[in-house]
């Protein structure tokens, strides 16, 4: 899907939108009053406060219909300049626009308007030259938004809505939303039995069966890969006292996002990130020059507090595994060390048919550990590794972790959605503050350069993601069942539908049997909607010629194949992870 805030075009058209809908909804609802409309990745939308008026998703309609009415009418777009004085003036009956004049520094700062026909707005601009030139919209919700955000203000309604250049663009948009919905991971966690949510402990998803297949088939997948490029594996604890995190930073830069409790009348924390735990492990024994890079990985299960309103299914959750790793290396090894995790993790991804940018985040502006100098120097070498591995970076400024600059993966999904997914963080900042130190050639101490780095990001977001990208319909390798056997006449065609099943149980095929006493096509629809990959229709011809009739998922085209072929191919294609 496209980023409506990065199309310089979509952007003013979203802009001049949103002025194009609080006019609709000023005609509906003429006591209505406006905070603020920005243009976000998925279109626009306005705060608005109608009094105790509600705008319900069945008005988005009614909104619409005006919006056209006032498009066709085809007023000017006009920018009105003013002063301080001059905009309290204009807006003096409107306390949202009074708060946002009187925030605006200095009293000789200029302020601009929007005009269109009886509607006037304080905004920035730019925008389209006429009304006219918005005719391809679509009112999306409507939901709440406390006035700036501050739960202890007036709950507002925000309506969000999309423009687009020509109808064929907003049809596709509209359709690839409707396609989103069907994908929605909470709705198919719940029908494919993946995962759960309970009030007993919000933010902390719960495994199912089916669900802790995908996930130890994704573990075995990644512990897999990092042993062929030469990763040794830690598991951390998962409190550490007050003491350690003051040490990392993390208690005077994080503290608000950890959970805590009293030990032995001494303050522990429960991780949110599980650097600290590598760190000592690695002053756990004396290292060489000769180790370098050294390559250690951990599944660590971290906590962090995210507000309850944030809270999103699998895609933000208050416990999580981050699939971590932490490489320590000498400083001329910084740059072929990126590179090669540039293309472990292009591997990676291109095994789930994932294709992902890279964004350079740098220091943040505030909260920040370390020198400056130190922090240019890292964010120039992460960019020189990015141009040697052959790819483009952007420049995200403000958004590097607090201890050092890092390399962000947002990939993209097979409905064009991005997701932030990797990251490569480069620090010299934690080995400093824990007194890291290995064995040069000269036998001196020295300092390394640590690297911190995932690849899923997270394992509950990433498979939320893939429930998305697949829509439920994982490929073999990962589906919870791989293959349903279907006697087509229980009585008769189950004893080779069990054989058929013994000899795919011996190559560690998940499978089963479905020979329960209901129709035909009932059992192969239900098989559809469990999205189970492969199903094995058994009837007379097949028992004879011990063949198997092969239906794949969403495919009309039924094949016949020889018992022993189907085996091999369908290991094969379990083991090629295509």
């Amino acid at each position: 899907m496209i980023n409506i805030k990065e199309d310089e075009q979509l952007n003013v058209l979203n802009h001049s939108c949103a002025h194009l809908m609080a006019q609709a909804i000023k005609h509906l609802y003429p006591q209505a009053q406006f905070w603020v409309g920005p243009v976000i990745n998925e279109g626009f939308y306005y705060d608005v406060d109608i009094q105790d008026d509600v705008i319900s998703e069945d008005d988005l309609v009614k909104i619409e219909k005006e919006m056209k009415k006032i498009s066709k009418d085809g007023k000017r777009i006009t920018r009105e300049e003013l002063s301080k004085e001059d905009a309290l003036t204009m807006f003096k009956d409107d306390p949202y626009k009074i708060d946002l004049i009187n925030n605006m520094e200095g009293e000789d700062v200029v302020i601009s308007a929007y005009r269109q026909g009886d509607f006037v707005d304080l905004c920035r601009g730019p925008h389209v030259d006429t009304v006219k030139q918005l005719k391809h919209f679509k009112l999306l919700k409507v939901s709440g938004a406390y006035f700036k955000g501050d739960a202890s203000n007036k709950m507002l309604q925000r309506v969000y809505g999309i423009c687009f250049d020509s109808a064929e663009r907003l049809e596709e948009h509209l359709y690839l939303l409707e396609e989103a919905k069907k994908r929605d991971h909470k709705k198919l966690g719940r029908e494919l039995n993946l995962f759960m949510m309970s009030e007993f402990g919000p933010g902390f998803p719960f495994f199912l069966p089916n669900g802790m297949v995908v996930r130890n088939e994704l573990e075995n997948f990644w512990y897999e890969e990092h042993r062929k490029e030469g990763y040794q594996f830690i598991k951390t604890p998962i409190m550490l006292n007050q003491q350690l995190w003051e040490v990392s930073g993390h208690w005077f830069n994080y503290r608000e996002n950890m959970y805590t409790s009293e030990i032995d009348d001494t303050l522990f924390a429960v991780k949110p990130m599980n650097c600290p735990g590598a760190l000592l492990a690695y002053k756990n024994s004396l290292h060489s020059y000769k180790e370098f890079p050294l390559r250690v990985g951990e599944l660590g299960l971290v906590h962090r507090h995210e507000a309850s309103g944030a809270l999103n299914g699998l895609f933000r959750v208050r416990a999580f595994t981050q699939d971590d790793a932490h490489i320590f290396m000498r400083e001329d090894q910084i740059e072929s060390e990126i590179v090669h995790l540039i293309d472990f993790t292009d591997r990676m991804y291109k095994v789930f048919g994932l294709t992902y940018t890279i964004e350079l985040s740098t220091r943040p502006e505030k909260k920040f550990i370390g020198d400056i100098a130190v922090w240019n120097k890292a964010e120039a070498i992460l960019q020189k590794a990015c141009e040697a591995a052959g790819q483009a970076c952007k420049i995200n400024p403000g958004d590097g972790a607090f201890y050092g600059p890092k390399l962000d993966f947002h990939i993209q999904d097979s409905l064009g959605r991005v997701w932030q997914c990797g990251t490569i963080q480069l620090d010299m900042n934690l080995p400093e503050r824990f007194d890291l130190t290995y064995i040069e050639s000269d036998g001196s101490k020295q300092r390394p350069i640590m690297l911190h780095r995932v690849i899923y990001g997270s394992e509950e977001r990433f498979i939320g993601i893939l429930i998305e990208h697949y829509g439920g319909a994982f490929p073999v390798w990962l589906a919870p069942r791989q293959v349903i056997i279907v006697p087509v006449n229980p009585e008769i065609h189950s004893d080779y539908a069990h054989e058929i099943e013994e000899l795919l149980l011996e190559q560690n095929i998940r499978v089963e049997v479905d020979d329960r006493n209901e129709k035909l096509g009932y059992r192969i629809r239900e098989a559809q909607l469990n999205k189970i990959p492969v199903q094995l229709v058994i009837g007379d011809e097949e028992v004879q010629k011990r063949s198997v009739n092969i239906r794949r998922y969403q495919q009309k085209e039924q094949i016949n194949c020889n018992l022993s072929d189907f085996v091999i191919n369908i290991t094969k294609e379990r083991d090629g992870k295509y």
